[in-house]
């Protein structure tokens, strides 16, 4: 006896690797794959240019904010303080508190000199290194020959090209900046690639620290800055607030200097 079975139909889309629907499809899926790369390629390269264009300004700016929070004083060879405006050979306030900083690390032995900077603005009679070193001999008791004025620049990156050539002049190969908590960063950045071994001690008076709205903004700008420097190789002036030439008595808003110690 002879048994028949009857075997069950396939379903339509079980076919075999070569029935004809499976070449047909092949081509399709080749035109999606390269229509996808196409697209996702250059988006790519976009999302990380993107990414470049705002996590950079954001690690810079992070930088700068802990670099304001230090306070570097490593055994120098000099205090270097950064320019600020003076009023026909008074130190403004700004500059008053960088100066009054300044001494109060050679007084405690962080470097045996102090270099004063910058140059003066059109129409003035005084340096800003001028008027800084004429205080601190004067109002500090420093002696003369451990002042040593820089009379040249009106933004930083001439300033310090002007302080590498003083350090070489005199051998000396590291320095403690003294200027502004949201300077520091583009500052050592300017003194290192001028020769000159960096630290940085801001002062905590003035403008640049008085609210937070106006730290961000500093910060900001300090930001634009360090980026232009690095990227372009240029400078930017230092901030209004800072360089406002405003008739103040300095005596009002900064403390006097105290009486030199023994043996200067």
């Amino acid at each position: 006896m002879t048994l028949e079975v009857e075997m069950p139909e396939p379903p339509p889309d079980d076919r075999g690797a070569d029935e004809p629907g499976d070449e047909a499809s092949e081509p399709k899926k080749r035109v999606r794959r390269r229509r996808s790369r196409w697209i996702t390629v250059p988006l790519s390269i976009v999302a990380g240019l993107l990414a470049i264009a705002v996590l950079t300004p954001a690690v810079v700016g992070a930088r700068i904010w802990f670099q304001a929070r230090q306070d570097e004083r490593p055994r120098s060879d000099a205090i270097i303080v950064l320019g600020a405006a003076q009023y026909n050979g008074e130190p403004s306030p700004t500059l008053q508190w960088r100066l009054q900083h300044a001494l109060d690390l050679y007084r405690k032995g962080v470097a045996p000199a102090i270099v004063t900077v910058g140059g003066k603005a059109p129409g003035d009679n005084y340096t800003e290194a001028g008027a800084g070193r004429t205080w601190l001999i004067e109002k500090g008791g420093v002696p003369a020959s451990r002042v040593f004025a820089v009379p040249v620049g009106r933004d930083t990156l001439e300033s310090m090209k002007a302080v590498g050539k003083e350090f070489d002049r005199h051998h000396w190969s590291s320095g403690v900046i003294v200027t502004d908590p949201w300077h520091g960063l583009r500052s050592k950045k300017m003194a290192e690639d001028n020769g000159v071994k960096a630290a940085a001690s801001p002062t905590r008076s003035g403008p640049s620290v008085q609210t937070r709205d106006t730290q961000f903004n500093y910060i900001l700008r300090e930001t634009g800055g360090y980026l232009s420097y690095v990227l372009l190789g240029k400078s930017v002036q230092v901030p209004d607030e800072t360089v406002k030439r405003i008739r103040i008595d300095p005596s009002e808003t900064a403390s006097p200097a105290p009486p030199a110690s023994p043996g200067g």
